[in-house]
């Protein structure tokens, strides 16, 4: 079950990621079966760094109206809670534009900068209907799109004359459909239902003149490499670009966004050939292609600036990413001055500068602007600066791995030590801030997060390793990093942690039970735990992505879903266990949480579970500083 499938994100994100806002109702289990509420931070007295990290106020780069580029939307943690906010650069104006319990972080403005656009789901399940709301304010939230039932999102265009909308929609009973909604629709008329299809799919965008739509599909079945097609408004077929040769080649195709000149039909696309993602520029009515051919190491990305007439590069490499432009007519690659660290987000702006999202492990985040200014400074307390990180390359099984170390200034080992593992699978610690990984070095440990086979950012053959022997293939990695810590003095061998989020909890619950002796303590947050279960009860385009991993359904591969299954291990877990779960969850739902949890309680093993209403992850700042007191608390009552 991974984190990510081949829907598109239509919505504005938190540059820090799920898990920072108010406290929900909870509670904990522990070994012995009984409940207790587990207690928010208090707020009395001096706050600690570790959690004065979550607290300091956050913003998201903004996105903007293309047709109204004073007009913004970006995401921010200002009241406790991620919701969504409307900036107006002219006026300097900003307010608060959604305020639900549990955080809002999925928005689109139109291009004219009239209306926001955002998903309301319930309590965290990713399941509901698009609303909107005037710019302005001056106005209630209504149904964005009547006729459509609640779904997961699947994809948001909005057309430049406001007149043309494309809804990307998933069910579990249907798969995915695309739908266009037109302004002048009559009374009650049923949005124009023009892609259907079982197999996951999702929209990719919308031409600038609003007549062509491209569509990220996986109908020859291979989940981790999606093909294209794009379509007129009324769903006939303009064009077809399909890398993976019927499921045999395993290439991958992704949309990067069509050209923002009207009648301009170039289309510019991510591809695999060369075994990396990098942009070309496909156009849609000729079929010609051009190949861009950047001479960068890496992972490549690019969007388009405002007149179309360049490239943003964005580009990753070794768990740092940094800019380029590059202009088409004389195929010039140029860089974008920026610091060394991770850029999260970029835009160019109407005026040829570029706004981008900077951090680095040891600087808090910062929005900043190739003409020297920060953006948005959000007000209030700043983040406390961290450590930096190290670089450890380990020869593993499948090649060089990449590890990133952080550990208390001046110290010296062996320290106890955890082993933070990321979710995804497709995806990559960077060099980045990170308040979680920040919290354990200022209690004393030291911090391994280690890129593993199946992580981004290494080449196509490095993420496609993740097949069949799936979460075995991460955990030999991951135990050859951790036989390096050992004998390099770093870490203390009696006192190793295994902890993660979503794949990451899920590689440390059968980290537990298949390596039962490497580790001391577990900690695993919405974890997958029995995964027969997770895979009869997760969204449709995740059993889709698990259906890539594993060759088949559980029915029809049982051998491999058992071999991969925590719960085939669990009599094996020797250690004391910590376990997050959001009741709403719909990536790794909570039932099969519970089956793991029943057969941890039946043996009378050492755990605790702690329960929150919320979905994959919290975006509640209390919520998150609760659950990480809860694991500092866990580690060092068991570890000493």
């Amino acid at each position: 079950m991974s984190d990510t499938g081949t829907q598109p994100n239509a919505g504005t994100q938190p540059n820090a990621g799920p898990g920072e806002g108010e406290g929900t109702t909870s509670s904990v289990t522990t070994s012995s079966g009984t409940e207790a509420s587990g207690a928010t931070s208090s707020r009395t007295g001096s706050t600690p760094d570790w959690e004065k990290r979550f607290r300091a106020p956050r913003v998201s780069l903004p996105d903007w109206a293309e047709d109204a580029p004073d007009h913004c939307l970006f995401v921010s943690n200002a009241t406790g809670t991620y919701e969504l906010y409307a900036w107006d650069r002219a006026t300097g104006e900003q307010r608060q534009v959604t305020d639900r319990p549990n955080g809002t972080t999925d928005g689109l403005l139109a291009p004219d900068g009239r209306w926001i656009w955002w998903f309301n789901d319930k309590d965290g399940d990713e399941f509901g209907v698009w609303m909107r709301q005037p710019f302005d304010g001056g106005g209630t939230d209504e149904p964005a799109v009547p006729g459509l039932e609640p779904s997961y999102p699947a994809g948001l265009a909005i057309g430049r004359d406001g007149r043309t909308v494309v809804v990307g929609r998933s069910t579990d009973e249907v798969g995915t459909t695309i739908h266009v909604v037109r302004a002048d629709a009559a009374p009650g008329e049923t949005p124009a239902e023009i892609y259907r299809h079982r197999e996951s799919a999702g929209l990719g965008d919308l031409s600038h003149d609003g007549t062509l739509i491209a569509i990220e599909h996986t109908e020859h079945g291979d989940a981790m490499h999606p093909a294209l097609r794009v379509v007129r408004t009324d769903g006939s077929t303009v064009a077809e670009l399909d890398d993976s040769e019927g499921g045999t080649v395993e290439l991958g195709l992704e949309v990067l966004g069509f050209a923002p000149v009207d009648g301009d039909t170039r289309l510019l696309v991510g591809h695999q050939r060369r075994g990396r993602w990098e942009p070309m520029v496909w156009d849609v009515a000729t079929g010609e292609q051009t190949d861009l051919a950047l001479d960068l190491p890496g992972d490549v990305s690019a969007e388009w600036y405002p007149d179309g007439s360049a490239l943003l590069v964005g580009h990753g490499f070794e768990a740092r990413g940094d800019l380029w432009r590059y202009d088409l007519a004389d195929r010039e690659l140029t860089r974008v001055e920026t610091p060394r660290g991770s850029v999260s987000g970029a835009t160019a702006r109407p005026d040829g500068t570029v706004e981008y999202m900077w951090s680095s492990a040891a600087e808090p985040p910062v929005l900043r602007s190739t003409s020297g200014k920060v953006v948005l400074d959000p007000p209030g307390m700043k983040a406390p600066r961290s450590v930096p990180v190290e670089d450890v390359w380990v020869d593993g099984p499948g090649g060089r791995i990449h590890a990133l170390v952080q550990k208390p200034a001046g110290a010296s080992g062996p320290l106890p030590t955890v082993f933070e593992v990321h979710g995804g699978p497709t995806w990559h610690d960077s060099d980045s801030f990170a308040a979680g990984p920040a919290a354990w070095v200022d209690h004393g440990y030291a911090v391994v997060r280690v890129n593993y086979r199946g992580s981004t950012g290494y080449g196509r053959e490095w993420t496609d390793a993740l097949k069949h022997r799936v979460g075995l293939i991460e955990l030999e990695d991951i135990a050859a990093v951790r036989e390096w810590a050992v004998a390099s003095g770093l870490a203390d061998p009696d006192r190793l942690v295994l902890s993660g989020g979503s794949w990451g909890g899920y590689l440390t619950l059968l980290g537990l039970g298949t390596q039962p002796d490497a580790w001391a303590l577990g900690l695993a947050a919405v974890p997958v735990a029995d995964y027969v279960t997770a895979y009869h009860d997760e969204m449709e385009a995740l059993k889709a992505i698990d259906r890539t991993f594993f060759g088949g359904t559980p029915e029809e591969v049982p051998d491999r879903f058992s071999a991969s299954s925590p719960l085939t291990y669990v009599d094996s877990v020797k250690v004391p266990v910590y376990i997050s779960a959001g009741v709403n969850d719909p990536r790794c739902p909570i039932r099969q949480v519970e089956n793991y949890v029943d057969r941890l309680a039946a043996r009378g093993a050492v755990h605790e579970v702690y329960r929150y209403d919320a979905g994959h992850g919290s975006l509640v700042v209390d919520e998150r500083i609760k659950q990480v007191a809860l694991e500092l608390d866990f580690a060092g009552r068991h570890l000493g």
